[in-house]
Protein backbone atom coordinates (compact mmCIF):
# COMPACT_ATOMS: atom_id res chain seq x y z
CA UNK A 1 0.00 0.00 0.00
CA UNK A 2 1.36 3.44 -0.91
CA UNK A 3 2.23 5.79 1.89
CA UNK A 4 0.59 9.17 2.09
CA UNK A 5 2.77 12.27 2.13
CA UNK A 6 2.07 12.70 5.85
CA UNK A 7 3.24 9.14 6.55
CA UNK A 8 6.37 9.71 4.48
CA UNK A 9 7.10 12.93 6.38
CA UNK A 10 6.62 11.13 9.71
CA UNK A 11 8.87 8.30 8.57
CA UNK A 12 11.61 10.72 7.49
CA UNK A 13 11.33 12.71 10.74
CA UNK A 14 11.76 9.47 12.72
CA UNK A 15 14.80 8.58 10.63
CA UNK A 16 16.24 12.05 11.30
CA UNK A 17 15.74 11.60 15.05
CA UNK A 18 17.46 8.21 14.90
CA UNK A 19 20.39 9.64 12.94
CA UNK A 20 20.74 12.55 15.36
CA UNK A 21 20.77 10.14 18.30
CA UNK A 22 23.39 7.99 16.55
CA UNK A 23 25.48 11.09 15.88
CA UNK A 24 25.31 12.13 19.55
CA UNK A 25 26.28 8.60 20.57
CA UNK A 26 29.29 8.61 18.23
CA UNK A 27 30.41 12.04 19.50
CA UNK A 28 30.22 10.76 23.09
CA UNK A 29 32.23 7.66 22.15
CA UNK A 30 34.83 9.83 20.42
CA UNK A 31 35.17 12.11 23.47
CA UNK A 32 35.48 9.09 25.77
CA UNK A 33 38.24 7.66 23.56
CA UNK A 34 40.06 10.99 23.54
CA UNK A 35 39.90 11.11 27.36
CA UNK A 36 41.25 7.55 27.59
CA UNK A 37 44.06 8.37 25.16
CA UNK A 38 44.96 11.52 27.11
CA UNK A 39 44.97 9.68 30.44
CA UNK A 40 47.14 6.93 28.99
CA UNK A 41 49.57 9.50 27.53
CA UNK A 42 49.77 11.46 30.80
CA UNK A 43 50.40 8.31 32.85
CA UNK A 44 53.04 7.05 30.43
CA UNK A 45 54.85 10.39 30.26
CA UNK A 46 54.73 11.00 34.00
CA UNK A 47 56.02 7.48 34.65
CA UNK A 48 58.89 8.13 32.27
CA UNK A 49 59.56 11.49 33.89
CA UNK A 50 59.66 10.01 37.40
CA UNK A 51 61.95 7.22 36.25
CA UNK A 52 64.38 9.76 34.77
CA UNK A 53 64.15 12.28 37.63
CA UNK A 54 63.18 10.29 40.75
CA UNK A 55 64.17 13.14 43.07
CA UNK A 56 60.97 14.94 42.03
CA UNK A 57 58.71 12.26 43.58
CA UNK A 58 58.69 13.68 47.14
CA UNK A 59 58.08 17.27 45.96
CA UNK A 60 54.77 18.96 46.70
CA UNK A 61 52.56 19.94 43.77
CA UNK A 62 53.68 23.57 44.06
CA UNK A 63 57.38 22.60 44.25
CA UNK A 64 57.00 20.30 41.26
CA UNK A 65 55.23 23.04 39.30
CA UNK A 66 58.02 25.50 40.13
CA UNK A 67 60.65 22.94 39.11
CA UNK A 68 58.96 22.36 35.77
CA UNK A 69 58.43 26.06 35.08
CA UNK A 70 62.04 26.92 35.80
CA UNK A 71 63.37 23.90 33.92
CA UNK A 72 61.37 24.10 30.72
CA UNK A 73 61.73 27.86 30.37
CA UNK A 74 65.53 27.75 30.02
CA UNK A 75 66.98 28.64 26.63
CA UNK A 76 68.48 25.17 26.30
CA UNK A 77 65.12 23.46 26.94
CA UNK A 78 63.38 25.83 24.48
CA UNK A 79 65.92 25.02 21.74
CA UNK A 80 65.50 21.27 22.26
CA UNK A 81 61.71 21.51 22.24
CA UNK A 82 61.74 23.74 19.16
CA UNK A 83 63.99 21.26 17.33
CA UNK A 84 61.73 18.33 18.23
CA UNK A 85 58.54 20.12 17.24
CA UNK A 86 60.16 21.24 13.98
CA UNK A 87 61.00 17.60 13.24
CA UNK A 88 57.39 16.62 13.93
CA UNK A 89 56.10 19.43 11.73
CA UNK A 90 58.36 18.34 8.88
CA UNK A 91 57.46 14.65 9.12
CA UNK A 92 53.75 14.87 9.88
CA UNK A 93 52.05 18.01 8.49
CA UNK A 94 48.72 16.19 8.31
CA UNK A 95 48.90 15.38 12.03
CA UNK A 96 49.17 19.08 12.87
CA UNK A 97 46.08 19.81 10.78
CA UNK A 98 44.25 17.04 12.62
CA UNK A 99 45.26 18.50 15.99
CA UNK A 100 44.08 21.94 14.93
CA UNK A 101 40.80 20.49 13.70
CA UNK A 102 40.25 18.95 17.14
CA UNK A 103 40.67 22.37 18.74
CA UNK A 104 43.96 21.58 20.45
CA UNK A 105 46.59 24.30 20.46
CA UNK A 106 50.04 22.95 19.58
CA UNK A 107 52.47 22.95 22.51
CA UNK A 108 54.93 25.25 20.74
CA UNK A 109 52.35 28.02 20.45
CA UNK A 110 51.47 27.75 24.13
CA UNK A 111 55.06 27.62 25.36
CA UNK A 112 56.19 30.43 23.06
CA UNK A 113 53.34 32.56 24.35
CA UNK A 114 54.30 31.74 27.95
CA UNK A 115 57.96 32.49 27.26
CA UNK A 116 57.09 35.91 25.86
CA UNK A 117 55.08 36.71 28.97
CA UNK A 118 58.10 36.02 31.16
CA UNK A 119 57.10 32.59 32.44
CA UNK A 120 53.99 30.62 33.14
CA UNK A 121 52.21 33.28 35.13
CA UNK A 122 55.14 33.72 37.49
CA UNK A 123 56.73 36.84 38.84
CA UNK A 124 60.36 37.84 38.46
CA UNK A 125 61.51 35.42 41.17
CA UNK A 126 60.00 32.45 39.32
CA UNK A 127 57.07 31.82 41.68
CA UNK A 128 53.72 31.35 40.05
CA UNK A 129 50.11 31.71 41.02
CA UNK A 130 48.00 28.61 40.52
CA UNK A 131 45.72 29.07 37.56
Amino acid sequence: MAKTKAEKITSIEEEIRQLENRRRQLVQEQKAQERKDRTKRLCRRMGLFESLVPDTIPLTEEQFKTFLEKTVMTDHARRILDELTAQNAATAPAQGAETAAQGNTPLTAKTTHIAREGGAGGDADGSAAQG
